[in-house]
């Protein structure tokens, strides 16, 4: 509040390495967001949030096509939030971000810039295993099965993968705009894994292992589709 804006608190207490680097706050919220442009034009502006009731911030980092979170992560130390933001301004590998400033958390994406929907599609692939091995519940080790399964099988591993409600499915086009294909798959909390035609839904089966559910899904794939393709 002393210094009247997020972006001029973090500015201030930089040490001076942000001094060439542009840093805002919006009008709405000065005291609550931040950002920081990047050199690179495939990020957008790294986010920096302030927590409304406790002395932490928080930075969300994005690629430019698809909006996807490559970094993210949250601090009481302000000093390591301008640390993060100065490597990302300049164009530092995701991994250095880290080393520079390691409250950051790596999303397991990873950046494509000529956006080549072959990695991209493989870039998603990295960030749904990561997040699904990250998963702390005990509940969800049959999600993480599930989705090292359809990973595992060569005709879904070629199509862009995501989720809603904890069902994976499947589209033919990268994000931003989704192609749906194929059945949908879900891990339920009794141990067995779900196939359906629609959204969470079960009609095609059920069954014991996340091998037999990625099999019948597999199965009911349109002929000759993949690998995933841009948008459009």
């Amino acid at each position: 509040m002393a210094f009247g804006s997020l972006a001029a608190s973090v500015r201030a207490t930089a040490d001076g390495c942000l001094d060439a680097v542009p840093v805002t706050s919006p009008d709405s919220a000065p005291l609550c967001h931040a950002a920081v442009s990047s050199t690179l034009p495939h990020r957008r502006p790294l986010a920096i949030s302030a927590w409304a009731h406790e002395r932490r911030w928080s930075v969300r980092g994005e690629e430019a096509f698809q909006g996807m979170l490559l970094v993210d992560g949250r601090t009481d130390d302000l000093a390591e939030v301008a640390r993060a933001a100065r490597a990302w301004h300049e164009g530092a590998p995701l991994e250095d971000i880290r080393q520079v400033a390691p409250f950051v958390h790596l999303t397991g994406r990873f950046e494509v810039p000529g956006n080549d929907p072959v990695r991209l599609t493989r870039s998603e692939w990295q960030g749904m295993r990561q997040e699904a091995a990250e998963l702390e519940y005990a509940w969800q080790e049959n999600y993480r099965n599930l989705i090292e399964a359809a990973h595992a099988d060569p005709a879904l591993r070629t199509l862009y993968p995501f989720t809603s409600h904890w069902a994976l499915r499947f589209s033919s086009t990268t994000r931003p705009d989704l192609t749906v294909v194929g059945p949908s798959l879900s891990a339920d909390d009794d141990g067995t894994y779900g196939v359906g035609r629609g959204f969470i839904t079960q009609d095609l089966g059920q069954f014991a292992t996340a091998h037999e559910a990625v099999a019948v899904a597999v199965r009911h794939l349109p002929p000759g589709i993949g690998p995933a393709t841009l948008d459009g």
